[in-house]
This record gives structure tokens, C-alpha cells and sequence, in this order.
């Protein structure tokens, strides 16, 4: 009896003995599991790495600032030939959205008009390698105008119910050829490429899910308008190219006044991706004494003459 009972202690203690020693394994391995790493900026390799690559991005940055027309600087790592590869894909996806809509060129009245216009404003200009095309989409309710990379040109007919004339229309497609003068969409995709190396950078060193973030963003930045910069830049350029292809620059004030007066009723679709109108008018007004500086030295003809002798050009041509 004694022994058998001793062999139950014995077991007993043995079997707690075991159990103890298995637990305090275990509590040991969670604590080395729960012990966090150090964070990675302790690492002096990190801060060797975040050197050089800091270092090589300002590098890369700084040479691919260039200056604008207007002598502004900017970052622009887009080729022109990536551009209008960009500018032809959006054009046929823009053309067969509109396929149904889109004026025969030279069938009706409207279209000549604007392909007149924009024919005698890119004959001023130093883009006569670009391949231009003009299109009017007929769409009453709506006054609209784009421009797409590689010169091409959109103009919805509810918009020359406001521009009223030649001169109103001279308005508005010297401001969308003055974007493509000044390679704003290369700027802009310039921007999203940036935008999207920081967000990289940040997911790397940060957070892993920063570069899905950042690749939203881009798009987002893609989608958005242009900066009030580029449409200044595009104000004051176009201007000035309208004043080269002898316009009255002083009717630009004109047209942005019926601008904002057709706000009043339903805000053209053409002001929801530029700067507010007032601002924009009082910009082009104090423009509008170096713009007629740059008439003046066009040689153009008189007020009166000019509109004949530009209509005696031939519209056969078709852009």
C-alpha cells in the first residue's frame, strides 16, 4: 500500500514537474515572438540608403526642370513623342464617344466657321509639324472646348451661342491651343509620374499600402483640371496669339463677360475646369496693352479690313 501510493506521488510529481517546465518553454518562446523589431530609421543603413536615393532624385529632378513659354519653371520628365502617343489614344477615345455627334467636316456652317478660325490662329504659331484636327460635336446644351495632346481640337456647338463671333471663338481656341504650345498635359503627366515616385518611396520605407494610395492619387491628379497656373499661362498665350492673327485682343474681355453672364442660367461646362471669370477677366484686361504691343508689330490691317482679308483665305483645308 505504502509503495503504491509512493508511485502515485512520485507520478504526480513528476508529471507536474514535467507540466512546469513545459509552460515556462512556452512563455519564453511568446515572449521572444512579442518582441518587436527596432524601427527601421535606427539602421544606419537606411539612412546610407535614403541618402543616395535622395540625392539621385534631386539630381533627376533638377535636370528635367525646364522653363515655360512665359519663363515659368517646372518639372516635365514627359517626351514629346510619349505625349502624343498619350494625345492619340484619348482622340479615338474621344472620337468614338462622340462618333454620333460629330459635324462632317465642312457640311454645315458651324464647322467651317471654327475650322476658319482655328486655321487663321495656327498660322501664326510655330507648330507646323503638329497634326492638327478640329472637330465640332453638335450638342446645343452644352459649351465646352478642349484640346487634346498632338493638336487636337474639340469644340461643342452650345458654346458659340455664347462666342457669338469670329472674334468670341478666337477667344476660346487660342486659349486651348496656347495649352498645347506650352505642353500642359506633359506638364500634368509630369506631375502624376512625381506624385507617384514619393508615394513609392513612402511604401517602401513606410507603409506597403502607400503605393496603391499614391497610384489613386496619380489618377486622380490626371483627372482633375489643369493647374490655375497652366490656365493663366494659357490666357496670357492665347491672347497673344490672337493678337498675332491681327484679332482684337480687347474683345476677349467681351467674351468672358457673356462667360459669366451665361453662368447666371446654366455655368458652361467650360468654366468648371478653369479659374473663377472676375479673376480671370481683370488678368486678360491688364494683358490686353501688351497684346495689342504684339498686334501692332503683326502689321496687321485695320479693324475694319481684317475680317475680309482673312476671309478671302481658302477653307478647303481641313485640320
Amino acid at each position: 500500500m505504502w509503495a503504491r501510493s509512493s508511485y502515485k506521488r512520485s507520478s504526480i510529481h513528476s508529471t507536474s514537474y514535467a507540466y512546469q517546465r513545459y509552460d515556462y518553454n512556452n512563455n519564453n518562446n511568446q515572449q521572444q515572438q512579442g518582441r518587436r523589431l527596432p524601427p527601421i530609421y535606427y539602421d544606419r543603413r537606411f539612412w546610407y540608403f535614403a541618402g543616395a536615393a535622395g540625392t539621385t532624385g534631386l539630381v533627376y529632378y533638377e535636370y528635367h526642370i525646364e522653363e515655360s513659354p512665359t519663363g515659368r519653371r517646372r518639372f516635365n520628365n514627359v517626351s514629346p513623342a510619349y505625349e502624343q502617343q498619350i494625345g492619340q489614344q484619348a482622340y479615338l477615345q474621344t472620337v468614338a464617344q462622340y462618333r454620333r455627334q460629330i459635324v462632317p467636316a465642312g457640311s454645315a456652317q458651324m464647322d467651317r466657321d471654327v475650322r476658319r478660325v482655328a486655321k487663321r490662329l495656327i498660322s501664326v504659331t510655330d507648330m507646323d509639324k503638329t497634326d492638327w484636327e478640329v472637330h465640332v460635336i453638335y450638342a446645343p446644351d452644352e459649351k465646352n472646348a478642349f484640346v487634346l495632346p498632338g493638336g487636337k481640337i474639340f469644340v461643342f456647338s452650345g458654346l458659340l451661342n455664347v462666342t457669338q463671333d469670329d472674334t468670341g471663338l478666337a477667344t476660346v481656341l487660342s486659349h486651348e491651343i496656347a495649352h498645347q504650345m506650352a505642353r500642359h498635359s506633359a506638364e500634368k503627366l509630369s506631375q502624376a509620374n512625381l506624385l507617384g515616385f514619393l508615394y513609392l518611396i513612402a511604401s517602401i520605407f513606410v507603409d506597403p499600402s502607400y503605393l496603391q494610395f499614391g497610384r489613386a492619387m496619380s489618377n486622380l491628379l490626371l483627372e482633375l483640371p489643369n493647374s490655375r497656373q497652366c490656365e493663366q499661362e494659357a490666357d496670357q498665350l492665347g491672347l497673344f496669339l490672337m493678337a498675332k492673327a491681327c484679332y482684337d485682343p480687347a474683345q476677349a474681355v467681351a467674351l468672358w463677360q457673356r462667360m459669366k453672364a451665361a453662368e447666371l442660367s446654366s455655368p458652361p461646362q467650360f468654366l468648371n475646369t478653369h479659374p473663377s471669370t472676375d479673376s480671370r477677366i481683370e488678368n486678360i484686361r491688364a494683358l490686353v496693352p501688351q497684346a495689342n504691343m504684339k498686334r501692332e508689330a503683326a502689321n496687321c490691317p485695320s479693324q475694319d479690313l481684317t475680317r475680309s482679308f482673312f476671309d478671302s483665305f481658302s477653307t478647303n483645308t481641313v485640320y
